[in-house]
């Protein structure tokens, strides 16, 4: 349906969106094959995924007449327009209810899966159940939903809209890019990596602000230098600024990212997508941005290459400057906690360090010993691999001391050349 071509991506919600319209669309079809007419969608996700536009999109593909209901009064008022809404559509079948962003209709201060919104939504769907009356929802979160307002019978069709990641993400950023003026060489597929798990309108963003960039340094085209200080500021909160740290300071945090970054990449060749010494707030310096592999919970093995990676600042700090790394707070404490899911979760050392509600202070106190063991023999490998490869992290300390942000592409063209030298 030609109306869907203003979602980018998201492949598989378009089909699940044309799917249904086909049936509310050409209802006898179905009704020959004994199916019941669908009686709600509710499309749900963080903000900034593009569930307004999806929802929008339906409806115009739909060609229905649509009530939008939205909160903009106090609640009794609200009380009476949600049952108004209904009353319209259910009058001027065949039509749509909108119901935009549900999970405001309610006070979002505290548990109220009984509000009188959502009871008063509950009924009025329950009114038009058969009347040619379909109840169309937006959410950004269903936690405070009650469960009998998502069953069946309700929202027949509860669908998750995931931020956009891999070829979603590069064709979102490819269509903003297309609004502006870039050069040839843009990489949508670097810079989608770097902004892995952010919302469409975050890419919208970033695509705006490098342009900002672009024209305040006199450029005519858009290139990937404004593109990642666009990322930096928008993405990292790293705007260009005075250095915080003396000379000393700087290049002890360049070796700490370097460390992150030669242990990832070796570990998984490809894995890095952007390393920076830019402050990002006021507490530390540095940024390493690192791809999740799609298989990482499906193999113990890029578990323990993540635990690993995490350690690599800490260990490459300890290998050069042979003090401890006050800067690695909170790589510890993800790393823990990956070990952790190991031992405990997945009894990644056999059964006698899995927890359960019962289990007494022995095991509790064998899962801790487990998890120290393993972080010592993880820091000694993420010493190991900086050790084989200190051509690498030295070279790649230095440009990042020199330049302060490297792509990944640049930090593979390092790692080749070390090699080539040795």
């Amino acid at each position: 349906m030609k109306e869907f071509e203003g979602v980018i991506g998201y492949e598989s919600v378009k089909r699940e969106l044309e799917r249904l319209c086909d049936v509310l669309k050409n209802g006898e079809k179905y009704a020959r094959l004994g199916v019941e007419m669908p009686h709600g969608l509710l499309l749900h996700g963080e903000p900034g995924v593009g569930k307004t536009t999806m929802a929008n999109c339906f409806i115009a593909a739909l060609g229905w007449k649509v009530f939008l209901c939205r909160k903009a009064m106090s609640d009794g008022k609200f009380v009476d327009e949600i049952k108004k809404t209904f009353e319209d559509a259910k009058t001027q079948a065949p039509s749509v209810v909108f119901l935009d962003d549900l999970d405001k209709f309610a006070n979002d201060d505290e548990d109220h899966t009984n509000s009188e919104e959502y009871v008063t939504v509950q009924s009025c769907i329950d009114d038009v159940r058969g009347k040619n009356v379909f109840v169309l929802a937006t959410a950004n979160d269903t936690r405070n939903f009650p469960r009998s307002l998502l069953r069946s019978g309700r929202f027949d069709n509860v669908i998750k809209i995931e931020t956009p990641d891999g070829k979603d993400a590069e064709e979102i950023i490819a269509h903003y890019l297309s609004q502006k003026k870039f050069v040839a060489d843009v990489d949508t597929q670097t810079i989608a990596r770097i902004l892995e798990g952010k919302s469409c309108a975050d890419l919208e963003r970033v695509v705006n602000e490098a342009g900002i960039y672009a024209g305040f340094a006199g450029k005519e085209k858009i290139d990937m230098d404004a593109i990642v200080r666009a990322c930096m500021r928008v993405i990292f909160n790293a705007p260009e600024g005075e250095e915080r740290y003396s000379l000393s300071a700087q290049k002890r945090i360049a070796y700490h990212e370097a460390g992150h970054a030669v242990i990832a990449e070796v570990l998984e060749e490809g894995s890095v997508n952007l390393v920076s010494v830019c402050m990002h707030d006021s507490r530390t310096g540095g940024i390493a941005s690192l791809s999740q592999s799609p298989d990482y919970f499906t193999s113990v093995t890029y578990m323990e290459n993540r635990v690993i990676s995490l350690l690599g600042g800490r260990a490459a700090t300890e290998l050069v400057f042979g003090e401890i790394d006050t800067g690695a707070n909170s790589d510890l404490h993800r790393a823990f906690d990956i070990v952790g899911r190991l031992i405990d979760e997945y009894a990644g050392r056999g059964f006698a360090q899995y927890t359960t509600g019962d289990s007494g202070n022995r095991v509790m106190d064998s899962k801790d010993s487990a998890v120290m063991l393993e972080m010592e023999r993880y820091d000694l490998r993420a010493k190991k691999i900086l050790a084989e490869n200190r051509a690498f992290l030295d070279a790649l300390a230095e440009a990042l001391f020199e330049k302060k942000t490297l792509l990944g592409s640049e930090i593979r063209k390092i790692k080749a050349a070390a090699k080539q030298a040795a």
